[in-house]
């Protein structure tokens, strides 16, 4: 018996040692590496912070580009999708109330244009990006709401669209926040 349990010990202690402290130290170390030090990237307008890059913002009124909409009400804390089904009839009535705000606040757009990740939820619920098309169909309203050339706005989308890394991997996207907090900074 004494033969199995001196190793065990020291299997148990070794990996203690290996699982609490030297992965730990490690990944906070690759962390420091990464843009803002693994503390996040704020978004700075004026001197102060206005969100971090990664965390999605609640906009709504019409002279912004709005977000994706959150179960979770963009509460980080808290992060999470809704957890229902395509066919639960709360998520059916979530949807079909997102799609009626859009079209209500979008007159010239069409229930069939509304791309799918403007009425329906994350998967964490905190999803900052929008694709290219999700922006774009909003341009109309912003730019009424704002009295700016939609030509002005699509410019301004275009730059703040990010294409895919290495120009293979994952979609083209568009951060909402950098993008309404630019906007902000652009003259009619």
């Amino acid at each position: 018996m004494k033969k199995y349990i001196l190793p065990a010990l020291k299997l148990t202690l070794v990996f203690i040692i290996l699982c609490s402290v030297i992965y730990p130290l490690l990944v906070a170390g690759v962390g420091r590496l990464t843009p803002g030090a693994g503390k996040g990237v704020t978004v700075i307008k004026d001197g102060r912070v206005v969100g971090y890059d990664q965390i999605g913002q609640r906009f709504t009124q019409d002279g912004y580009f709005w977000s994706r909409p959150s179960a979770v009400n963009y509460n980080a804390a808290g992060s999470a999708g809704s957890n229902k089904g395509p066919s639960n009839p709360d998520y059916l009535k979530d949807v079909q109330a997102h799609i009626d705000s859009f079209l209500v606040h979008n007159p010239g757009v069409k229930k069939e244009d509304i791309p799918a990740e403007l009425v329906t939820y994350s998967g964490s619920g905190l999803d900052p990006d929008l694709s290219p098309e999700g922006v774009r169909i909003q341009v109309a309203r912003v730019a009424a709401a704002r009295h700016m050339a939609p030509e002005k706005l699509y410019a301004l989308v275009d730059r703040y669209t990010e294409k895919p890394f290495l120009g293979l991997f994952g979609p083209s996207k568009v951060n909402v926040l950098k993008l309404n907090v630019a906007l902000d900074g652009e003259r009619r």
